[in-house]
């Protein structure tokens, strides 16, 4: 990639970051004491709880040590990132709110300064992500559908759409769509020749589709007679990416055209990450 092309790249994903950083921030500073302690569509986390979470990786991130485990990890913990997150937010439980957002406030400014300051060829370098083997900016760009998807987990908490419309909803909806093909495929066991579209709206709306040819991949465009094409709010296909909710939770908002059955596997898959 051309020297301008990792520039602009670069500065993409870090505006995005520091900008979702940002509307969190603003959403949350009409919070009263209800909306800090309203339960969140994360198990056992409410807002208060979204916002230590993101402090803890951002900390770590700085290279900071993550504090020890203060006992049994409840039962939504499934893993060790799991038990990790939940170590942090023990943590903060304690904090008051005015002090908490003051620390969201400073490690995110610090982190912005951080990432402004780093050379292209350091934001591109090879780094461990937690999809595998990638580069810093793709690890960054993970961020940024994390940060955005708990946007939405706070929204959801207190009844109050909107954050389609940013830098960081058009990046982490590219993450999501650009594992498609794995779910249509690897997931969903999608038979060979077989095609779906997928058709997103609002203002995040985008339209991508995937052809099972051997293996299952993204393609340019719309095949004329899919095999099966979904239509969905974007935000309602990424509550079920992120397993916020269920398929027959949201089926009034999903449209089907074509092959009923494998639409309803690839629905009951589409949950990639909680």
């Amino acid at each position: 990639m051309a020297t301008e092309n990792l520039t602009s790249e670069r500065d993409r994903i870090i505006d995005a970051l520091t900008g979702e950083w940002a509307a969190i921030r603003e959403l949350t500073s009409t919070f009263d004491e209800i909306d800090w302690g309203a339960q969140t569509p994360c198990p056992g986390w409410s807002s208060r709880d979204i916002i230590a979470h993101i402090i803890g990786t951002e900390s770590m991130l700085a290279g900071e040590q993550a504090p020890a485990s203060s006992g049994d990890a409840p039962s939504f913990v499934r893993n060790e990132i799991g038990a990790l997150n939940q170590a942090w937010i023990e943590h903060f439980r304690g904090v008051d709110t005015a002090e908490l957002v003051d620390q969201f406030e400073t490690i995110t400014r610090s982190r912005a300064e951080t990432l402004r300051a780093m050379a292209d060829e350091d934001f591109h370098a090879e780094s461990w992500t937690p999809e595998g083997k990638g580069t810093y900016a793709k690890f960054m760009r993970i961020r940024i559908f994390d940060r955005w998807m708990h946007e939405q987990d706070l929204r959801d908490a207190i009844l109050a759409q909107g954050g389609m419309d940013s830098p960081a909803a058009a990046i982490a909806i590219e993450e999501m769509v650009g594992k498609l093909g794995y779910i249509v495929g690897k997931r969903a066991s999608a038979p060979d020749g077989s095609t779906l579209t997928l058709r997103l709206t609002g203002a995040a709306g985008r339209t991508v589709s995937v052809a099972v040819e051997g293996r299952a991949r993204l393609i340019d465009a719309p095949p004329a007679e899919p095999t099966v094409t979904l239509t969905m709010p974007a935000g309602v296909f990424a509550r079920l990416y992120g397993g916020r909710v269920a398929p027959a939770d949201v089926s009034d908002d999903i449209q089907i055209d074509g092959d009923g059955e494998l639409a309803q596997r690839v629905l009951s898959e589409l949950a990639v990450t909680m």
